[in-house]
């Protein structure tokens, strides 16, 4: 490979490790958004409630589940020092952690009346809040079982076995969702209770799918799977070091966003712009979520890379997902300014026009903020993936820490009582996106990432 700014090449090779990445993710991304459907047409209150609910859960599933899914650097890294012999155990260590992490999250189900009473919503929201994060607690452990599966296949190179571990969970999900929701062909009529069993029973489905690919006789032959299921002391401490501040990145900002969902359903409207912030939130991840897939495939190869000892092609592997990423943002952008009620009108719904009317007046609004910021968001993935696919994942997480509070969280506190502060806590957000972008690309430069690895020499 020719070494310079980007090359033809290496954008080839991102996008082929990518595509089914991103594939994934968009099933991820489809099961969310038929929730948020279905949800929106049973009613308004609900969607609101599940947004503020799923935020919370995330929260701390977020920890576990990106722990977990470190496994991708551990893989590809060995992978491209040629010590496929350490794969097996460190996809164990990764299991591991998906189990006490996931058992841990029942310990919240009979705190959650407390949690949510603290919260301090209007009353109906609340009752649906608390019913849908208890469903939530119980679709921890499938959800970090299928990160670590997921975690071996992406760091070896094998995206596409993940499109049809999540095309698992999105079938399951939405075939569930229409009869657990709503009640057809004579099963309850659960409303936002049964969305959550729909995501349990999905997730589970998944991750059996996804052992039974892990566990196959070939990965046995090539990694030791079966053989390796011993706890390694020194190996799972050393997995604890990297991927706790790996997944305490995604743990605090999703803290901080959940903390900047609750502060807006206090403002004036806050049930409605609550539900329009989720309703933004999720048009978002459309194009986000395929930034994701390529900062997910850009962190394989800048792991391979850095196993192999070649740190100058990950940076060109890392520009060239950008520029990937840049190309189909612009298009997103300029569809969510100029036609916002084709992705609105989605979740429009019927059983109370009043309450939709204000939610359908501040979305086009919110997506113009988003629209001028994604850019940067997808900034923030592919270099914050790049830097903890070498294994700088303590900076990650400080950044996590210390940037999200004082520009997005505490700023909408401030205008919680603000006749327009919806539109000022993302303005807010915006601003907090752009820091953290600039911030990490000043990391990227600096280049300190390039010496460091997470495998053993």
């Amino acid at each position: 490979m020719k070494l310079q700014w980007v090359s033809i090449e290496a954008i080839k090779k991102v996008w082929l490790i990518s595509w089914p990445l991103i594939i994934a993710n968009s099933f991820w991304n489809l099961q969310v958004t038929v929730d948020r459907i279905f949800l929106g047409q049973y009613s308004t209150d609900a969607l609101g409630a599940a947004i503020s609910a799923v935020g919370l859960f995330w929260a701390p599933m977020a920890l576990v589940h990106q722990t977990a899914s470190y496994l991708t650097t551990f893989v590809a890294q060995y992978s491209g020092a040629k010590q496929d012999h350490w794969i097996g155990p460190s996809v164990w260590q990764s299991i591991y952690v998906s189990l006490a992490g996931g058992l841990l999250f029942l310990l919240l189900v009979p705190l959650s009346p407390a949690i949510f009473n603290g919260i301090a919503h209007s009353e109906n929201i609340r009752s649906l809040e608390i019913d849908y994060f208890q469903a939530l607690c119980f679709s921890a452990l499938p959800t970090a079982l299928v990160a670590a599966c997921s975690g071996f296949f992406t760091g070896l190179g094998h995206s596409k076995v993940i499109i049809a571990i999540n095309a698992v969970g999105l079938v399951l999900n939405v075939m569930l969702d229409y009869l657990l929701i709503f009640g057809n062909f004579g099963f309850p009529a659960w409303g936002i209770t049964g969305a959550g069993v729909a995501t349990v029973l999905a997730n589970f489905g998944a991750a059996f799918f996804g052992f039974y690919l892990v566990l196959s006789r070939d990965n046995e032959r090539l990694y030791k799977i079966r053989s390796s299921y011993h706890w390694n002391k020194e190996l799972f401490l050393r997995f604890l070091r990297f991927g706790i501040p790996s997944g305490m990145q995604w743990a605090l900002e999703g803290l901080a966003f959940t903390a900047f969902l609750i502060f807006i359903g206090h403002l004036p409207n806050g049930d409605a712009a609550l539900a329009a912030s989720g309703i933004t939130v999720t048009i978002m991840m459309i194009a986000i979520l395929p930034a994701l897939g390529v900062a997910q495939g850009v962190s394989v190869l800048v792991g391979q890379m850095i196993g192999e000892k070649e740190s100058e092609k990950a940076a060109i592997f890392t520009r060239s997902g950008i520029l990937i990423c840049w190309a189909y943002i612009l298009v997103m952008a300029i569809s969510f300014v100029t036609v916002p009620e084709i992705y609105m009108n989605l979740f429009k719904s019927t059983e109370d026009l009043k309450a939709w009317s204000l939610v359908a007046e501040m979305v086009p609004t919110l997506l113009i903020f988003v629209s001028l910021f994604i850019a940067f968001d997808a900034l923030n993935l592919v270099l914050s993936f790049t830097l903890k696919g070498a294994g700088d994942t303590r900076f990650v997480g400080l950044v996590a820490l210390v940037v999200p509070w004082p520009l997005m969280v505490l700023p909408v506190w401030f205008v919680r009582s603000w006749e327009n502060g919806v539109y000022w806590a993302w303005g807010f957000a915006s601003l907090y996106i752009i820091v953290q972008a600039l911030i990490f690309l000043a990391r990227f430069l600096q280049g300190r990432w390039k010496s460091m690895q997470v495998i053993s020499s």
